[in-house]
């Protein structure tokens, strides 16, 4: 274990051997850092968080704050819990819970890039990226290796879909199909499909043609939503169609709506 004389560390906190803690450091009251954890200077990881193994946290980094919701109560037991292999840049910040016992997830071997900050309540999946500036509110759920373009801004409550790409300078309060690509610079705009994702994923021919067929449907067709997936569910089937479809199916907020550009 190393760490730096001039760190502060309750003793209280939980600290696997062979963590680095780097200088300035602020590690609270009912902390875990799990094995291969490396802080640089200047962290600070709150009371009830929980940070898995053999993550990076770059400089200035917060972990766990009390969450900025004006109806917080202080006394609430709430918790901040991170997975493992994360890289979180220079002044990151992630919020925990509002509500009694509720918790803020972030997954595992996700990339957070610099000045990107996770509300209250959110739950990220694992593989995801944000790029810089980003900004989540407050319970958004971002699915599995989905990436968020630099400056983007997501509205509460809103869901991102698995492998979804949102261009950057985003504005999004309506949900993201999964891999579904939204457009830069415009609100709620869907332009087409993160097809890279897709392969890079390891996503079959046949599923990827699924997708595009659905997606054609759904956005370029002149049904409406329900006659949509209707037409959707009749001609298709698989895993793949059913998560698709399911997601738009269950969202309240409305999906993005197509534009060319």
């Amino acid at each position: 274990m190393s760490i730096h004389p001039s760190a502060l560390i309750d003793p209280s906190a939980t600290l696997a051997e062979n963590v680095s803690i780097g200088p300035y450091c602020v590690i609270e009251a009912d902390v875990e850092i799990a094995e291969g954890c490396a802080l640089d200077a200047q962290v600070q990881v709150k009371t009830h968080t929980k940070l898995g193994a053999h993550c990076k946290v770059h400089s200035g980094v917060v972990l766990g704050d009390v969450p900025q919701d004006l109806g917080f109560d202080a006394s609430s037991l709430t918790y901040t819990e991170i997975g493992s292999h994360n890289v979180f840049r220079e002044g990151f910040t992630v919020h925990r819970g509002t509500a009694e016992d509720s918790v803020t997830r972030i997954g595992s071997h996700c990339y957070f890039m610099a000045n990107s900050h996770v509300a209250h309540n959110c739950d990220i999946g694992d593989h995801v990226i944000m790029a810089n500036g980003v900004l989540l509110g407050g319970y958004v759920h971002i699915g599995e290796r989905a990436f968020i373009s630099g400056n983007s801004v997501i509205h509460q409550f809103v869901h991102i879909g698995r492998l979804a790409m949102a261009g950057g300078l985003s504005g999004l309060s309506q949900n993201v199909p999964p891999f579904c690509t939204t457009h830069p610079v415009h609100l709620n705009s869907v332009i087409g499909l993160n097809t890279v994702g897709m392969k890079r994923a390891g996503l079959s021919l046949e599923e990827r043609s699924q997708v595009k067929q659905i997606f054609k449907i759904i956005f370029r067709s002149s049904l409406n939503t329900t006659q949509a997936i209707k037409q959707c569910r009749e001609n298709f089937s698989g895993s793949i169609v059913d998560e698709m479809l399911t997601f738009i199916e269950g969202s309240k907020r409305g999906i993005c709506s197509y534009t060319d550009g």
